[in-house]
């Protein structure tokens, strides 16, 4: 490179800097404004196919009443800001780029007050106030490196094509620990530009602490997965807010208010929507039961379900056809950039009319060979298809046809009327503890969860008059 080209790529740097009103620091922005904001809208529509958002109007027009509210107060006031709850039963909550924010039921049934969520949200709404996600973009644009998309399948397998995509399609950027430390004191700062105590926030981080080592020092919370947790973060906090004027008179903490608005909430995995018993997977408002193979990873995702062998190198993939006939659905699958494949033969499975073809796509990585089964079943198209890479195809292939020949309607009335457990506020008539209450009143879980839910211990005094969230309903399958 000459002088004179390094010169001007220092130019186009320096243009590039800015200051963060946020943070008052000055950064490489390689992302404008209404990119980052373009950028929010196209992966928005990922999280609501991928994830799905939870279907009560009235908890979402709270949420983003809620989060307006606390954005207003941001330096980034005229973002076109959304909050959205998605229904996922993990304790997550994410920020995309131009004020896409989301948080779970999950983590809402974990929550204890409007104080506890402005900690939460006011933590996301400050990853895009400093631009965290973006800077991240920027990053990757310099390092030439391609955004990635999640999927169930090893990277060797899922590099193939998109077939093994379609398990997961959803960008979650992890943030470095000074990220998390800046957008914990910037929702420091907004919860309490609104009034709310900010002595309540370092409680959401004892609860992550409790629901991580609830599960057994396992599976974090994904709140803490797609959020490195610096060490003793709670205390850092902790130091914060004892820094500030302890002047917190009239500081809301809307703890009834709060709970009151949970009372009806889906809680844990909703069976509705599909769910295993080993091998076999039920979903009731589809009407349909498949068995995919046994000792496969299976995974429940909202665009496909998925079984992958054990050495990760096939799959077996079940999805809902965007064409309205399996002509015409077969004929798309067939007929993408890269595939051959033998002449669609018809077929019947579980006494419903299908089309079935073998196929073969080339991908930068190798072949693929598989088998596609189109079905009509109740006014829509299901997509079945059983793959690897070429060598190992007719290792697995008579397993994975045995699946896709396995698609018959659902007609067993108890599997048909499952319902989801669901979160019940109730007012303790007497002062009381949960594991006493446990023995008086019935619940689907064990003591320790419905302790876990409430931020409390199985034997701790609860007095008359608060409000406790229990979980009803019956055992899931």
């Amino acid at each position: 490179m000459t002088h004179l080209a390094r010169l001007a790529a220092l130019a186009a740097l320096a243009a590039g800097c800015a200051v963060n009103p946020a943070t008052g620091s000055r950064q490489l922005m390689l992302v404008s404004e209404s990119q980052e904001i373009a950028l929010g809208r196209d992966y928005d529509q990922q999280v609501a196919a991928s994830i799905g958002i939870y279907a009560d109007s009235g908890l979402q027009h709270y949420i983003q009443q809620f989060g307006a509210r606390l954005a207003a107060s941001s330096e980034r006031p005229n973002l076109p800001w959304s909050f959205r709850v998605v229904d996922d039963p993990v304790v997550n909550a994410f920020a995309l780029p131009g004020g896409f924010i989301y948080v779970t039921r999950g983590i809402l049934a974990h929550l204890n007050s409007e104080a506890e969520l402005a900690g939460v949200v006011g933590h996301e709404i400050g990853h895009v106030t400093a631009r965290h996600s973006a800077s991240q973009l920027t990053k990757q644009q310099l390092a030439q490196v391609g955004l990635v998309v999640g999927t169930i399948a090893s990277p060797e397998f899922g590099r193939y094509s998109g077939l093994a995509g379609q398990a997961l399609g959803v960008l979650f950027l992890k943030y470095s620990r000074d990220n998390e430390r800046q957008a914990d004191d910037l929702g420091l700062r907004y919860m309490r530009r609104v009034n709310y105590d900010p002595r309540e926030m370092p409680h959401v981080f004892e609860m992550l602490t409790r629901v991580s080592q609830a599960q057994g020092g396992g599976r974090v919370p994904e709140w803490l997965a797609t959020h490195p947790d610096p060490e003793n973060r709670r205390g850092r906090i902790e130091q914060e807010v004892a820094a500030l004027p302890q002047s917190f008179s009239g500081a809301a903490v809307n703890r009834e208010e709060y709970l009151r608005r949970l009372d009806g909430l889906v809680f844990g995995n909703n069976p509705r929507e599909g769910y295993f018993k080993d091998s076999h997977f039920f979903h009731p408002e589809l009407r349909f039961r498949v068995t995919f193979p046994e000792g496969w990873t299976t995974s429940n995702g909202r665009e496909a379900v998925v079984a992958v062998s054990p050495e990760k190198d096939a799959a077996v993939e079940l999805s809902v056809a965007k064409e309205r006939t399996v002509d015409a659905a077969a004929s798309a699958f067939l007929t993408q950039r890269g595939f051959t494949s033998g002449y669609p033969a018809r077929t019947s499975v579980g006494g419903l009319p299908a089309v079935s073809a073998a196929f073969a796509a080339a991908t930068e990585n190798g072949t693929l060979r598989g088998t596609a089964l189109f079905v009509e079943h109740d006014g829509a198209v299901y997509r079945l298809v059983g793959y690897a890479a070429e060598a190992h195809w007719p290792a697995v292939q008579a397993v994975a046809e045995r699946a896709l020949q396995s698609f018959v309607r659902l007609t067993d009335p108890a599997a048909l009327a499952v319902q989801p457990q669901r979160l019940d506020i109730v007012k303790l008539e007497q002062g009381t503890t949960i594991e006493a209450l446990a023995r008086q009143r019935p619940s689907p879980v064990s003591a320790a969860t419905l302790a876990l839910i409430n931020q409390v211990e199985p034997q701790t005094p609860l007095e008359r008059g608060r409000l406790v969230k229990w979980i009803v309903g019956p055992a899931l399958p």
